[in-house]
């Protein structure tokens, strides 16, 4: 019984789905909490806060990561619909995009290339194997894509999946210091750059900071995901892979 057995309650709620659903979301609320208190300091990224204390708390309960995503999934779930939901700042700002399409596709091509020459080209100056070519090349592409592209060029979409959450945060994390730093003040290329090279956790840091800037990092985000999708089979072929 329950209550013979101060430890059974824990064990029962462990395997409960709603359990680690609202560990999830407690933990980001608690973590956005901080960031809002510290006027949305780098530092201070709510995902990079959530990830750790979630992590702790699965390292302590000793919870496998399979029964955690049983309740995580709701949220897995939410993001090809928030996603889609981005379309309605572009609407709402489609005059402002149209102006700006042609620096916005150069940036796009630029900033693409970069992004898969460079990781790829220092991964294997670093002596790394094909399939972890394959895996880190999408990496500021959104999760789900991301992994698709990995996995069908021979990576594992695990480590894809990693590597794409590593360059979120940290992309997040340095936008804002580095726009700062080059005294780059127009919203439309700060938000570009953020869902360009940092994806969706780019593209919610962009919207916590400014609309416009969050509505330039989604679409930055989404024609990333199609561009690079045709680039990262050519750039490993470049490379011998």
């Amino acid at each position: 019984m329950i209550g013979d057995n101060p430890f059974a309650l824990w064990v029962y709620l462990s395997h409960t789905p709603l359990l680690w659903l609202t560990v999830t979301l407690a933990a980001y609320w608690a973590a956005d909490r901080v960031s809002v208190a510290s006027n949305r300091h780098p530092l201070a990224n709510p995902v990079l806060h959530a990830v750790w204390i979630i992590g702790a708390i699965l390292t302590l309960t000793g919870t496998a990561y399979p029964t955690y995503f049983e309740g995580a999934q709701f949220v897995h779930f939410l993001l090809g619909p928030a996603t889609v939901a981005l379309a309605i700042p572009l609407y709402e700002n489609r005059a402002t995009v149209m102006k700006a399409l042609v620096p916005m596709l150069a940036a796009l091509v630029v900033g693409s290339f970069v992004a898969v020459v460079s990781a790829v080209g220092i991964a294997q100056l670093l002596g790394a194997p094909g399939p972890v070519l394959a895996a880190l090349a999408p990496k500021s592409v959104t999760a789900g894509v991301a992994m698709g592209i990995g996995e069908a060029l021979g990576g594992d979409p695990a480590l894809t999946a990693v590597l794409v959450i590593l360059t979120g945060i940290v992309g997040a994390m340095i936008v804002t210091p580095l726009m700062n730093g080059l005294h780059i003040k127009d919203w439309r290329a700060r938000g570009f750059a953020a869902g360009l090279a940092a994806h969706g956790i780019g593209t919610a840091h962009a919207f916590h900071i400014n609309p416009l800037a969050g509505t330039f990092a989604g679409i930055a985000l989404g024609l990333n995901a199609l561009f690079t999708a045709a680039l990262v089979p050519l750039v490993l072929a470049l490379f011998g892979r």
